[in-house]
């Protein structure tokens, strides 16, 4: 019998709660206002220490997939902001021309700056989360992966008027009309084209390349650009 370390037996845990959260985010499994589980629950649920609940989260933390509010808990998404009430009254006086322009005008730059910030951490997120996105098997779960993984490049550029920005743009291409949309264009190849994009991005970002990354976003925001007006210009 192999006796394991504490720490290897600790990271265990740490992902089998990891995976239980991702399945309640994936799935839509929350209450209203999408709070999740106190770390008290979960531990005592799982039969898991809290130090392992900790790691657990504080990692989904570090993906952008869940937020805290001090003294009202832990929640999946994205903590509100005001530029989701501006996003909100957009969304219906915009089109799917003006959001791929903004996308264009921001996140290239935004994936630049990131190439001059990233640390060997974020590199490592960033690749875990192209990967989630390539081996999701439905549409909520993908744009879930692939919308973190764009958040966190976003975040990387350090820069808190760009990413207030970014932000916005973001709560709108959230919607669900947009979602559906995004859905209808997406499919085993298209899938596997973005993988390649994303992949190409953060080399470039890890290489501290900041034109390289640059023009890595641009032609991935281009090629996603194209597969939507294929939809609406079939």
């Amino acid at each position: 019998m192999i006796n394991l370390p504490a720490s290897a037996i600790e990271k265990d845990a740490a992902g089998i709660v990891r995976a239980r959260l991702l399945g309640i985010i994936e799935n839509g499994n929350l209450p209203p206002g999408g709070r999740l589980p106190t770390e008290r629950d979960l531990s005592e649920s799982m039969g898991i220490s809290r130090r392992a609940v900790r790691q657990a989260m504080e990692s989904l933390l570090a993906d952008g997939l869940i937020w805290r509010k001090q003294g009202k808990g832990t929640f999946a998404g994205q903590p509100p902001d005001k530029t989701q009430m501006l996003a909100a009254e957009v969304v219906g006086e915009t089109n799917f021309t003006e959001l791929m322009e903004a996308r264009l005008c921001i996140e290239p730059t935004l994936a630049a700056m990131a190439a001059r910030h990233a640390l060997p951490a974020d590199i490592e997120r960033m690749r875990n989360l192209a990967r989630r996105t390539l081996e999701s098997t439905d549409n909520a779960s993908i744009e879930i992966w692939d919308g973190a993984l764009h958040r966190l490049i976003a975040r990387t550029a350090c820069n808190k008027p760009l990413f207030t920005a970014f932000s916005m743009i973001d709560e709108i291409r959230s919607n669900e009309t947009w979602r559906d949309f995004r859905s209808k264009a997406r499919s085993l190849e298209t899938l596997r084209i973005s993988d390649t994009e994303h992949h190409a991005i953060i080399d470039q970002i890890e290489a501290g390349n900041p034109d390289g990354a640059e023009a890595a976003m641009r032609s991935h925001l281009t090629t996603l650009a194209d597969n939507l007006k294929r939809i609406l210009h079939p």
